[in-house]
């Protein structure tokens, strides 16, 4: 098993797949009608100056998040 982290601590290149989506609220339900599923496989594409937003490649498609809604996604890294 990896190493479990939040997906907003992973750098450019990095790949891990979703434990657990935190959160509550049109949020949490917002990312999880996007993909954002506990089993899927998410990639750190950029990250934005200051760190806000954060783009991500799921699913063979770009996923913009800000940073605060990615401290709610734990992954798994290998």
């Amino acid at each position: 098993m990896g190493e479990v982290k939040l997906l907003s601590n992973l750098k450019p290149g990095q790949k891990g797949k979703v434990i657990k989506v935190g959160g509550s609220g049109s949020t949490h339900r917002r990312i999880l009608d996007m993909g954002v599923v506990p089993g899927s496989e998410i990639e750190v594409e950029r990250v934005a100056p200051l760190a806000d937003p954060i783009e991500f490649k799921l699913l063979g498609y770009h996923l913009s998040l800000r940073k605060e809604e990615a401290q709610n996604i734990h992954v798994e890294t290998s």
